[in-house]
């Protein structure tokens, strides 16, 4: 995105190219296309090539990486401008790819939250999570006794939930058409798709009604029913919204709360990390390991069709350029919007399908706002030591505006209202702290993932540069308050609002999952009924994306299980 910023008068331009591709000429045919190469993109080439798949990936932007990527936007100063933690990729593609030796290192973050307040207490009461379970139980002690106690069953339950839930991401949905339909082979086949779902059946046993309240109820009713304090269930809580348009009552609010603490890191279950140089490291480390085996990465290279038969079969895809690059297989990054409205040509598809695709929502309160400074933030609840050196709360996800749930509804109510939140949930991260190839010498890159901003306006009315600035400086003024002294630090900010997510990275609505993480649009209806194992009505074209079952986050889980699923119809 050009730019600039400018402090004291002098305008300085902002430059852009950190993770690289190639520009390179494609060949004019492959086995496999992918369109896009964001995280789950790669991961599907690189398992498609290391089958002996001849693959091709193209990538419209000049960076890899999808939103998963390095930015410099700021000259000397580089931002993971999207996506910006890393903890849900999956284990065995982290092993089977090798990441770590092509390239990818994570700093693991402990302690994990903090969530100072604003009260007159000199200083102000705050809570520290990490990894020991008694200084955990001391935090929230400050707050409640009864809720220190009873804080490790909690974890203990969250954590047997997600453990349970394992076997459902690595592999595709129940073949519900091939179980009930067909020659008896076929339905012998078909079985096979239930052995991950008796695995998690078999996990929950009879924790299976906790497991379903859970899926179905508010976070305000499961959290409720845990603790009475209202710092704590906050802080809990903004896992149960990130990225949603949801509030903590919303019902099915409490499926979003699990996928976020179902990750791990290194072995080490429930941690979150940065990755070093930005989340483009992680994407980089995946194009590595895909180039290693021979696959063909391309940037600048806008696909503007699939190719259609007429047979109704894939053919490869049409470049913006007119290239025409035939291959036997498509595989699509972009959103099922962006896919199917837009890429496939719609006299292939059947009208009722294309339907269904206009009806998946997209809804997204994010505003993504990467800032520069040239000094650690001074929190209230947390003075800076003497030394300037960062404190342990400094790496942490850091949670502003999370004095209570009700705080939180407050802002999504005002969001549905078009207008965006004028307390807005934030959650602060400062990766410089553990990275230090991020910014210059003392100074740091903050990520602020704020909530909520709706995507229209009041009136229906689009964004303008006053409203982003208005909401930057709403956003300002709230970190100004729990650490004085922070506007005077910023040397230069970018906010990307959910349109401009949308322009920039390719994510329909903004929407950083691909599509809303609700119950209708998860599981054997993702991104469709009938259309959850990857293929589409084209043969030859699969969905590799988070709009795909199992949804967002850096997983790589949808590139995975969409390039096996390519491989057994290819052979």
């Amino acid at each position: 995105m050009a730019g600039s910023w400018s402090r004291a008068g002098k305008a300085v331009p902002i430059r852009v190219c950190l993770t690289r591709g190639s520009h390179s000429v494609p060949k004019l045919e492959y086995d496999a296309v992918v369109i896009g190469a964001g995280h789950n993109g790669l991961v599907a080439a690189a398992y498609l090539q290391k089958a002996g798949v001849n693959t091709a990936v193209l990538e419209r932007r000049h960076v890899i990486g999808g939103a998963a990527v390095t930015e410099e936007i700021i000259p000397g100063f580089k931002f993971s401008r999207a996506s910006y933690l890393l903890s849900l990729l999956r284990p065995h593609i982290y092993q089977d790819l090798e990441l770590k030796r092509h390239g990818l290192k994570v700093y693991l973050r402990n302690p994990h939250a903090f969530t100072p307040l604003l009260e007159e207490g000199q200083p102000p009461r705050s809570l520290l999570l990490g990894r020991d379970m008694s200084e955990n139980q001391r935090q929230i002690s400050k707050f409640s006794e009864k809720d220190a106690q009873i804080y490790p069953a909690y974890q203990a339950y969250m954590e047997r939930l997600a453990s349970a839930i394992e076997p459902l991401l690595d592999a595709p949905p129940v073949n519900i058409p091939g179980v009930t339909t067909g020659s008896l082979r076929k339905r012998v086949a078909a079985l096979r798709t239930l052995k991950p779902l008796l695995q998690t059946g078999i996990k929950l046993g009879k924790h299976i009604p906790e497991f379903y309240e859970l899926l179905t109820s508010p976070t305000t009713k499961i959290l409720d029913r845990w603790f009475e304090s209202e710092p704590l269930k906050a802080t809990l809580a903004t896992d149960a919204v990130i990225g949603a348009m949801i509030s903590p009552s919303s019902p099915g609010s409490g499926y979003v709360l699990l996928h976020h603490v179902m990750g791990e890191v290194e072995g080490k279950k429930g941690e979150w990390g940065y990755a070093e140089g930005g989340m483009g490291g992680v994407s980089n480390s995946i194009a590595n390991a895909a180039r290693s085996h021979g696959a063909a990465i391309f940037t600048e290279k806008t696909v503007k069709q699939i190719l259609v038969g007429e047979d109704r079969r894939a053919r490869g895809v049409a470049l913006e350029d007119g290239t025409e690059i035939r291959s036997k297989l498509v595989l699509s990054n972009a959103t099922p919007h962006v896919t199917f409205r837009h890429l496939t040509p719609q006299d292939c598809l059947p009208p009722e399908f294309i339907k269904a695709v206009s009806q998946i929502d997209y809804a997204s309160p994010v505003t993504k706002i990467n800032i520069a400074v040239d000094r650690l933030p001074i929190f209230l609840a947390a003075p800076n030591s003497p030394d300037g050196n960062p404190g342990p709360h400094h790496q942490c996800s850091i949670h502003l505006n999370c004095e209570s749930m009700d705080v939180l509804d407050q802002a999504y109510r005002q969001a549905t209202e078009g207008r965006p939140s004028t307390r807005p949930m934030l959650e602060v991260c400062i990766p410089s702290v553990l990275d230090p190839t991020l910014a210059p010498p003392g100074c740091h890159v903050l990520s602020v993932f704020s909530q909520f901003t709706p995507y229209w306006l009041q009136g229906g009315r689009a964004w303008e540069q006053k409203d982003r600035d208005s909401y930057a400086d709403t956003v300002f003024e709230w970190i100004e308050r729990y650490a004085p002294g922070f506007k005077q630090s910023v040397v230069g900010k970018e906010v990307l609002t959910p349109p401009d997510l949308e322009r920039i990275f390719g994510l329909t609505g903004g929407n950083i999952f691909h599509g809303a993480m609700s119950l209708d649009q998860l599981y054997l209806a993702r991104p469709l009924p009938s259309f959850s194992d990857y293929r589409s009505p084209i043969r030859g074209l699969y969905l590799c994306g988070s709009g795909a079952h199992p949804g967002g986050g850096v997983m790589g889980s949808a590139g995975w299980n969409a390039a096996l699923a390519a491989l057994a119809d290819h052979r």
